[in-house]
C-alpha cells in the first residue's frame, strides 16, 4: 500500500516540476521579446541615420551642418555595439543643433520634397524613442525575473547573457517636433 507522504511528496514534486517549467518558458520569452525589441530599436536608428544623412546631402542645410550630420550619421551607422549609444546620441545632438534654427525648418517647408523629408525625420525620431522604450521595458522585466532567487540557484537562465539597457539622448529637435505638431 502506498503512504499519504510518497503521494503528498509526488503531488509536491510535480506542482514544483511544472512551476519551473513555466519559469523557464517565461523566461525564454522574455530573452527572445528583448532579441526583438533591440532588433527593432535597430531598424528605427537606421531609418533615422538615413534620413538624417538625406538631410545632410540635401542642399538646404549650410556646409558646416551638412559636414557635422554626416559625420554623425556615420558615426553612429558603423559604430561598434558597446559605443553605439554615445553615437547615437551624438547624432541626436547634431540633429538637434541644426534643426534648432526655425529658418531652417520654414525654408524646408517651402517645398513638398522638405517638408515629406522633415515630416519623415520628425516620424523616426518619435519611432526611436517608442522603441528604445519598448527595448528597455523588455530589459527590465527580463532582468527581474532573472533576480529572483529561485532562477539564480537553479541557473534557469542558462548561458544567456543578462540584458543590458540601451541609454541614449533621444530628445527630438524642438524645432521638428513643433513642425510635426502643425503638419498634423
Amino acid at each position: 500500500m502506498i503512504s499519504v507522504g510518497w503521494v503528498l511528496g509526488v503531488v509536491v514534486l510535480a506542482i514544483l516540476g511544472l512551476y519551473l517549467r513555466g519559469l523557464i518558458g517565461r523566461l525564454d520569452r522574455l530573452h527572445l521579446r528583448v532579441e526583438a525589441a533591440r532588433e527593432a530599436l535597430n531598424v528605427q536608428l537606421l531609418r533615422r541615420a538615413t534620413l538624417v544623412g538625406e538631410l545632410a546631402s540635401s542642399g538646404w542645410l549650410d556646409p558646416a551642418s551638412s559636414l557635422l550630420l554626416a559625420d554623425a550619421t556615420t558615426g553612429a551607422q558603423h559604430a561598434l555595439e558597446e559605443e553605439r549609444p554615445q553615437a547615437e546620441s551624438a547624432l541626436t545632438q547634431s540633429l538637434r543643433s541644426v534643426l534648432d534654427e526655425p529658418e531652417v525648418i520654414d525654408s524646408m517647408a517651402q517645398t513638398t520634397r522638405g517638408k515629406q523629408l522633415l515630416c519623415d525625420l520628425a516620424e523616426a525620431c518619435s519611432r526611436v524613442v517608442l522603441a528604445r522604450n519598448f527595448a528597455n521595458e523588455a530589459v527590465r522585466q527580463t532582468s527581474q525575473v532573472r533576480e529572483r532567487w529561485l532562477v539564480k540557484a537553479l541557473r534557469l537562465a542558462g548561458h544567456a547573457p543578462m540584458p543590458i539597457g540601451f541609454e541614449m539622448d533621444d530628445a527630438p529637435a524642438p524645432g521638428l517636433a513643433q513642425f510635426a505638431g502643425s503638419a498634423t
